[in-house]
């Protein structure tokens, strides 16, 4: 048996899903059936595996974030899933400059999906994003390829 080298040891990234739904909640002083809510109103969109729910560092913080939105700032679910269609989260939760750079659970879902994600996901978002432009201009619909 060989034992890893410190140098093969990395910390877990904040988008690394690793708290199920129970401990989350605990962090952050809610009902897990909040979380569920949220989940369901489009809030919120952890990791699944299998039937279980994991929440990242960056989820913790976005789920602290909306709860701020709906506690300190008087603002509803609704309101906020409209708000976020038109503005990023920053500018809605009224996030400091310097906070909002830093911060890794920032959300702006009033850009394209495939500019919100960062890495090799963006450029597979990229060409899922360019392929769904491509078939909108046949009406939506795949063309079947003609025999030869």
């Amino acid at each position: 048996m060989v034992a890893k080298r410190k140098s093969d040891i990395r910390p877990l990234r904040d988008d690394t899903p690793i708290y199920p739904i129970g401990v989350a909640a605990r962090l952050l002083d809610v009902h897990p059936r909040t979380l569920r809510i949220y989940e369901a109103e489009g809030l919120l969109d952890p990791f699944h595996h299998g039937s279980r729910r994991l929440y990242s560092p960056n989820d913790i913080k976005w789920i602290a974030c909306v709860r701020s939105m709906i506690h300190d700032q008087g603002i509803s679910i609704p309101g906020i899933k409209r708000l976020l269609a038109l503005a990023p989260c920053w500018e809605i939760a009224d996030c400091p400059a310097e906070v909002s750079k830093i911060c890794a659970a920032r959300v702006d879902r009033s850009a394209p999906r495939w500019l919100r994600q960062v890495g090799d996901a963006a450029s597979e978002a990229l060409a899922r994003e360019a392929e769904q432009t491509a078939r909108k201009g046949d009406g939506g619909k795949k063309q079947k390829a003609t025999p030869k």
